[in-house]
């Protein structure tokens, strides 16, 4: 049995994209943890992993040789004047919730966005009153542990499985402040990717 205290962290390559659609098709199926209604192919996860890494990280986590979690960012908006801001996204194979590897790639992932000068971090959480199974409190749950704030709802503004689901956006700064003359976004594939492993390898 797997065990994520074993996992390492690496950046994701193209050559991820079916463990990664493997990974991702339950949250599809059985959650609104995403709003997708349909699976995207290989070919649209390696076309989505190349872009990502054009301007921001991406990461897999690996036990045993085998890819079991992975987290990315992306720009909260296109206009450049929110390029300072992005949003995250987290995804665990269930056998391996709650053992920490969570926290670990978010750790990474802050730690190479602050290299990026990237100011705010934001998460966007399908939520339903009462909770239920397809929209469960974990992934706010996590947040609040990972130091973000809630700043707002969408009420009933995503409709899957037949039923609406509320969105929440979640807010963390990932500087100490926000100075008057911010030093300009900083695209990943510019950033010092000797380094960003270094940094992978050690999270």
């Amino acid at each position: 049995m797997l065990n994520a205290k074993d996992a390492t962290i690496r950046i994701a390559t193209v050559a991820d994209a079916e463990a990664i659609r493997s990974i991702y098709t339950p949250y599809v199926r059985d959650t609104c943890i995403t709003f997708e209604t349909h699976i995207p192919t290989v070919e649209e996860f390696r076309g989505r992993i190349e872009n990502t890494l054009k301007t921001h990280p991406y990461f897999v986590a690996e036990v045993e040789g085998e890819v079991v979690g992975y987290c990315y960012a992306g720009f909260f908006r296109p206009r450049r004047a929110y390029h300072h801001s992005i949003e995250t996204s987290v995804y665990l194979r269930g056998d391996l919730k709650g053992g920490g590897l969570g926290r670990r790639l978010y750790t990474l992932l802050e730690e190479v966005l602050r290299m990026q000068n990237v100011t705010n971090a934001y998460a966007c959480i399908a939520t339903h009153e009462p909770p239920c199974k397809e929209a469960p409190e974990t992934s706010k749950l996590f947040h609040d542990r990972m130091g973000y704030r809630k700043v707002g709802t969408f009420y009933r503004c995503g409709y899957k499985f037949d039923r609406w689901f509320d969105m929440i956006w979640m807010e963390k700064f990932l500087q100490e402040d926000h100075p008057d003359h911010c030093a300009p976004f900083v695209p990943f594939a510019e950033i010092d990717q000797d380094r960003v492993a270094s940094l992978a390898a050690q999270a």
